[in-house]
């Protein structure tokens, strides 16, 4: 029996296309690798378009190093995640992912799991590569000694999710949400309020909390320091911390009568121990969360929480990187958080 045959199919270049157009080499590499600026300085508008067709059928790819070499841009550009399997950084992503489509950048991925180890390492293979910029989305407020660094390098870089000192970033406003947040457990009559706080490292979880607890003051409800619980953002974290705060006896007066938790995440681990408990969300307990991830309004009891615009927080991301690449100076932008009520809080004490 005659062994299948592999075809091997040559790499397309600037060389082949210009013999099959009998046009200069010079003149293909200014129209498909130049600005719109240079193409049309080389050619007539009737002659970029057959190189462009053609290059298209030819299924042409530009060799990056190359065209790094010659305009000093390869079109790379670094992301640095915490981590992929969250859905809040995985959606972040996208709109990174979808910002580097449409701009023809491509996207140099690192996952650091929040070590700082591994933010250097990475964010040092990625400059290896010659990318034109970092986007950062694990900054971590007490260790940011290496993204200072190339700041001060003068490295195109632009934090989102998280936000530090003297650097771009594009966030959600935490702050208000967490404010927003304290307003409609008051409304609803609740004083007796655990927040679950999150990482004490992350922007995310600091503002949220800050924003919570001032508004919560300028209401006339002190929420002690014993109230507020530092942990992971993960489910168990928050499964750990409810089964921690709440007592097995339903009437117990220690009991709050609602949390506060700075991700979707926590809140959905405290509902499965409020669950187990006997407690029932929406009618014993009120819980809210941040950042209306899908599976929020999914739950069998579906989970009031504050949006935050994680997809659109990923493009701006992109768009003022570059930027920071063409030698701008963007500001930090700070994007609208939004309220969400289902059945988890909506109900009055």
């Amino acid at each position: 029996m005659a062994k299948d045959k592999i075809t091997m199919h040559k790499r397309t270049t600037l060389r082949s296309l210009a013999e099959q157009l009998g046009i200069h080499v010079s003149t293909v590499s200014r129209v498909l690798n130049g600005t719109d600026a240079e193409a049309r300085s080389a050619a007539s508008q009737e002659v970029i378009d057959r190189i462009k067709k053609l290059a298209q059928e030819r299924n042409y790819r530009p060799n990056r190093q190359a065209i790094g070499l010659k305009t000093r841009e390869t079109r790379l550009i670094g992301v640095i995640l915490p981590r992929i399997t969250d859905l809040v950084v995985a959606t972040i992503y996208e709109g990174i992912d979808a910002a580097a489509k449409d701009y023809e950048y491509l996207p140099f991925v690192g996952i650091t799991l929040d070590i700082p180890e591994r933010q250097i390492q990475l964010s040092e293979m990625a400059l290896d590569q010659s990318v034109d910029g970092l986007i950062v989305a694990d900054a971590m407020i007490n260790n940011l000694e290496y993204l200072n660094s190339l700041r001060n390098r003068n490295f195109p870089l632009v934090l989102v999710s998280r936000h530090a000192p003297n650097h771009c970033a594009v966030t959600c406003d935490d702050y208000l949400g967490g404010r927003m947040a304290a307003d409609h457990l008051i409304e609803q009559g609740h004083r007796h309020i655990y927040v679950l706080a999150g990482e004490p490292y992350a922007t995310t979880g600091i503002d949220r909390t800050k924003g919570f607890l001032e508004r919560c003051a300028e209401l006339g409800v002190a929420i002690s320091s014993d109230c507020v619980h530092h942990s992971g953002f993960d489910i168990q974290s928050g499964r750990v911390l409810g089964e921690r705060i709440f007592s097995n006896n339903k009437s117990a007066k220690k009991n709050p009568t609602a949390a506060f938790a700075v991700n979707d995440f926590l809140a959905i681990g405290l509902m499965g121990a409020l669950r187990d408990k006997g407690l029932l969300v929406g009618r014993d307990v009120a819980v809210l969360g941040f950042n209306d991830t899908p599976l929020a309004a999914q739950l069998p009891i579906g989970l009031s929480t504050i949006l935050s615009p994680m997809h659109q927080m990923g493009y701006r991301g992109v768009e003022l990187l570059l930027e920071k690449i063409k030698g701008g100076q963007p500001k930090s932008e700070l994007l609208p958080p939004v309220l969400c009520v289902r059945e988890s809080t909506n109900f009055r004490v």
